[in-house]
């Protein structure tokens, strides 16, 4: 009960105050915008190149991805050929 009796009696003069000294409030929010946005601005494009940065990780690791299941294609293509090869030259030297 305290803290709430307390809280209200801190809005009224907080109210009281901003009504007083309105000029030097304005005066600080004039100042105040200008660096947040230029904070703001810095950190959207911070994290606008961290996203960047994270969507070419990705592309390069499903790249990555694709080149290894196509080794692993061309070594089972590679080992079926040597297979073929082999029973190409069994059936020669029965023939011959």
């Amino acid at each position: 009960m305290p803290l709430l009796i307390g809280g209200a009696i801190f809005a009224v003069l907080g109210l009281i105050s901003l009504i007083f000294w309105w000029t030097d409030f304005m005066t600080i929010i004039r100042g105040a915008l200008p660096i947040s946005l230029l904070l703001g601005g810095a950190l959207a494009t911070y994290v606008g190149l961290d996203e960047v940065q994270d969507k070419i990780r990705e592309e390069r690791q499903r790249q990555d991805e694709k080149l290894e299941k196509a080794k692993e294609e061309i070594e089972l293509v590679r080992a079926e050929a040597e297979r073929y090869k082999e029973e190409l030259e069994k059936l020669k030297d029965k023939n011959n």
